[in-house]
């Protein structure tokens, strides 16, 4: 009887249809964005959950994972006083801090007029980036890999630029180190601050994180 039972449920489900309780199979396309997703990982980010957190660990004696400073974001701040006289280089900013950071920027306006420079409040002086989570550990990569080996006369990047909290910031004279610059587009040398904010209580922390991330600083 039992086996009879079992057979004519099986004849009166559906076709394609599934049972109760049934998991149902991850289409093609689903397991293709999952793979892919799991393809282009930002390299950074791996190397601080594999081998950045044990050497810090190590280093200041942290009790646990928890307390390993971490970084948070990026800014990328193109400050430009030129735009005063010549208001069409915020486009060309914006458009060399897109294809800098592979986000769109926002432009920065002043905030009070000052005559002697004949600024007006509420001008375009600028224009910034805040990067987070893949695009920020990309940039990162990017910028420790491909562009501050491209600064003419390199010999690595100050240590003292922190702020007493484990936050750096970076100063760039040219933008033309990264190789996403069209030479044939630019029209003026334009410099860049780069932030990098982290979770480190002190500067000492915070240097040693982006150390171990690749930040090339000089020799003591």
């Amino acid at each position: 009887m039992a086996d009879e039972k079992k057979a004519k449920s099986e004849q009166k489900a559906p076709k394609g249809g599934k049972r109760k309780g049934e998991v149902p199979a991850a289409s093609p396309s689903t397991r293709a964005v999952a793979s892919t997703t799991e393809a282009v990982a930002p390299r950074l980010a791996g190397k601080y959950k594999s081998e950045v957190v044990a050497a810090l660990i190590k280093q200041f004696n942290y009790k646990n994972a928890n307390q390993v400073p971490r970084l948070q974001k990026i800014v990328v701040n193109m400050g430009l006083g030129a735009a005063v006289a010549n208001p069409k280089i915020i486009d060309t900013a914006v458009e060399e801090l897109k294809a800098i950071c592979g986000q769109k920027p926002v432009v920065t306006r002043s905030k009070k007029a000052i005559a002697n420079f004949k600024l007006r409040a509420g001008l375009p002086i600028g224009a910034m980036v805040t990067l987070r989570r893949a695009r920020m550990w990309e940039f990162l990569d990017r910028l420790v890999s491909v562009a501050l080996p491209r600064t003419r006369d390199f010999k690595g990047v100050a240590r003292k630029a922190f702020d007493g909290k484990g936050n750096y910031t970076l100063g760039l004279k040219e933008q033309i180190i990264f190789p996403e610059i069209n030479y044939d587009r630019i029209d003026a040398i334009k410099g860049l601050n780069i932030s990098f904010v982290t979770t480190a209580k002190t500067d000492e922390e915070g240097r040693a994180l982006l150390q171990q991330l690749g930040m090339p600083f000089r020799a003591a």
